[in-house]
């Protein structure tokens, strides 16, 4: 559409804001009215031609007793209808009864009509409307003869011709609207509206390498997170046109802001589209469409967002090893941090791929940089990764530039991922640095300080159809991308050794030692006949330093047999002493068996628990000490693994784990190891390390040189200040 007249549009609807609303409704509160009214306004002018159709057909359904009024949609046009006797003109007609007309003018509308309304909570507004007057102003603005929001020619108070608003123009002034009260809020517009030339761009990708491929039928296009429709609009708008209308493009959406989903549901009515096919809710929690699979996707969901509020519907126990139950079939590849969801959008999609057509399914979405390299191996977002390249699905990742979202600064990628590749492609990814592609704009709108120009996107595009290298374009094989996360393990090494201070600590419990500790240093032994005296100071003492614990540990600390236990389980460890003297030992497996020794010999009355007690007490970790074994099997000794010591290494998938490990660990660790069993593929893509272009530092030269510059420039300044 003609961009001027798109500004006048835009421009005059905002102006009705100040104009009508002002001292009424506070600033923020603007967009309640405004956009749900530019939406019935153009609901009106698309109805008013066969306006007296289907009041007529609406009499003859009365009269027949005929409750179902879909037969409506015929007359009007429209898969919309609305059955009062008014419109915007009409009810202009009669000022003094306007507040109740509105009423009944809204109430005859069809139901998915009723629903918009619904979700834009306008019903909410209008008894404050009608208290401070401005039903009628409100009303008389929009109809003015100075815009024109029909899909016809129409004639301003000057007799001067305005142009058509098509549909798509329509969609255009809805989302400029919400990008504009969003600024105005300090809203994120970002969560709304896409620039467009970050849409044009996806549609380029996802289009024009299948367009010869797409023949006469129907393709399926689908956008999870679709907000006011725009992304679904430029798509199936360009597909149309580079297909040369051969192919017919059904539009499927889901959108969880209810004023948003109002918006779209309207756009998809005005444009006569399926409005039944953009469907209400959390993409996350309750899938529209659980039954059916997409040609084409395309997406911007958010990113850094929590998926809390969906997370029962998703998984039980999550993070619980060996409990976690996943229950939605699409998340069954892995779940990422619940702090970002963004991830789990592609998985969505990535469920939704037709794999039994010629085309296939292509999808093109949005992500921030953490959706690349974020989460361990075997982690949920590495796993999802991991899934879409060892299926060789993923093509291409475009790096944008900084700040040309709204509401965000971060670097933004779009991800290409295709389950029927070009042969070319096959077991391939390109990674394009578009980052210096970009215009600065004159002025700033909300985050966004730049552009893509028509030339710049069609440089990606040819980047991309072309697949080849340079300085901005990679291509590396999918292995290059993965990792085997190795768990590098060293030897536990023990000394052990009974002195008084060792032994001392085992008079208390370990869970409740600072509690017993303190009762010990107040009471004594007299713990040891009868601490029920002393229940009372014991509690009182718990309540002033807010101690909160458990009733089976406070049943402990107040128990004479617990506290004999304990001193019981001291005076077995100083048998022992006595016996072994306060020796050192720094081979813990010589010392084992010479303290079961002991014990045997002294017929002591123990337990496993309370002999790992006392050697926990009296053994410490040493560098110096040999090794401790766990086993030895035919002839091949196994330590246990110290986890103070334990580490990992990432090694490339194209190098061989051993011969990596002897290189880069056994040469500076002799007694490390590699634990087999931990080992876990990863998969990760930093855009940094592969587009990294060093700079040399400056040389000392000019660096010296830019100092006596600078000192010369500051000469006699200080002097000034001094003598002023």
């Amino acid at each position: 559409m003609n961009q001027k007249v798109h500004n006048q549009i835009v421009s005059f609807i905002w102006s009705i804001a100040d104009d009508v609303l002002r001292d009424v409704f506070i600033r923020g509160k603007y967009r309640d009215i405004i956009l749900p009214f530019t939406v019935l306004r153009r609901l009106d002018a698309l109805l008013v031609p066969t306006k007296e159709k289907v009041l007529e057909a609406n009499k003859f359904l009365i009269e027949k007793s005929i409750d179902n009024k879909n037969a409506l949609e015929s007359q009007s046009g429209y898969p919309f209808w609305n059955i009062s006797e008014f419109t915007f003109e009409k009810l202009m007609v009669d000022a003094n009864n306007i507040d109740t007309n509105l009423e009944a003018y809204l109430d005859g509308y069809s139901p998915n009509v009723q629903e918009i309304i619904s979700k834009f909570k306008l019903r909410n507004q209008l008894q404050t409307m009608k208290e401070a007057g401005i039903t009628y102003l409100l009303i008389e603005k929009f109809c003015n003869k100075e815009i024109n929001l029909s899909p016809n020619e129409a004639k301003n108070s000057k007799g001067e011709t305005l142009p058509p608003l098509t549909n798509l123009g329509m969609g255009y002034v809805f989302e400029e609207l919400i990008r504009k009260f969003n600024e105005e809020n300090n809203e994120e517009a970002g969560e709304h509206f896409t620039p467009r030339e970050i849409i044009k761009l996806m549609t380029h990708i996802l289009f024009i390498p299948v367009k010869d491929k797409i023949k006469q039928g129907t393709y399926l296009i689908y956008d999870p997170a679709c907000g006011s429709g725009g992304m679904l609009t430029e798509a199936e708008h360009f597909a149309m046109e580079i297909t040369e209308n051969k192919a017919d493009f059904m539009l499927y959406g889901q959108e969880v802001n209810p004023e948003t989903y109002a918006i779209c549901t309207s756009d998809m009515l005005i444009k006569g589209e399926n409005a039944n096919n953009i469907k209400y809710g959390s993409t996350l929690s309750k899938d529209g469409f659980p039954n059916l699979n997409f040609d084409f996707m395309l997406s911007n969901p958010p990113y850094g967002k929590t998926w809390k509020i969906d997370e029962d519907a998703i998984v039980e126990e999550r993070g619980k090893k060996g409990k976690e139950i996943i229950k939605d079939p699409r998340f069954q590849v892995g779940l990422p941090s619940i702090s970002d969801g963004q991830l789990l959008f592609l998985t969505n999609m990535v469920s939704k791929m037709k794999h039994d057509t010629e085309l296939g399914s292509r999808i093109a979405t949005v992500h921030n940089g953490s959706a690349l390299f974020t989460g361990d191996a075997g982690g949920g977002e590495s796993e999802i990764r991991k899934y879409i390249i060892e299926n060789d699905w993923l093509e291409c990742i475009i790096a944008l530039p900084k700040n040309i979202f709204y509401n965000t600064g971060i670097p933004t990628y779009i991800w290409i991922v295709s389950n029927k590749k070009d042969p070319k492609r096959k077991g391939k990814v390109q990674l394009i640095n578009a980052m210096e592609l970009y215009e600065k704009l004159r002025k700033n709108l909300g985050q966004k300080n730049c552009e893509m120009k028509p030339a710049q996107i069609d440089t990606i595009t040819n980047l991309y159809m072309d697949f080849v290298e340079s300085d901005i374009s990679k291509i590396y094989p999918n292995e290059y991308f993965g990792y085997n996360k190795i768990t590098v393990e060293r030897p536990l090494r023990l000394s052990a050794r009974f002195t008084p201070e060792a032994l001392a600590p085992l008079r208390f419990d370990k869970s409740l030692a600072e509690e017993m500790e303190w009762a010990y240093t107040h009471f004594g032994d007299d713990l040891y006949k009868d601490i029920k005296k002393y229940k009372d100071k014991i509690e009182a003492h718990l309540s002033k330093n807010e101690v909160k614990l458990k009733p089976a540990d406070k049943a402990k600390l107040l128990s004479t047999e617990h506290w004999n236990k304990q001193l019981k389980l001291m005076q077995t460890a100083q048998k022992i002493a006595d016996k072994l003297g306060n020796k050192q030992f720094d081979d813990y497996n010589k010392f084992i068996p010479l303290l079961n020794k002991t014990v045997k010999e002294l017929k002591l009355d123990i337990d496993a628990k309370e002999l790992k007690s006392i050697i926990n007490a009296i053994t410490w970790k040493n560098e110096d000490a040999e090794p401790v074994i766990k086993k030895i099997e035919n002839g091949i000794t196994f330590y246990e693994a110290d986890s103070d010591l334990r580490d990992t290494e990432n090694v490339p998938l194209d190098q061989d784990i051993h011969e990596y490990f002897e290189r880069e660990v056994l040469q500076h660790i002799p007694d490390a190891w590699i634990d087999e069993s931990k080992t876990v593929k990863g998969y990760e893509i930093s855009f940094t390390r592969y587009f990294y272009n060093y700079v040399p530092p400056r040389s000392i030269e000019e660096i010296t040189a830019e100092i006596f510059a600078l000192e010369k420039e500051t000469e006699g300044i200080l002097n000034e200040i001094i003598n002023d």
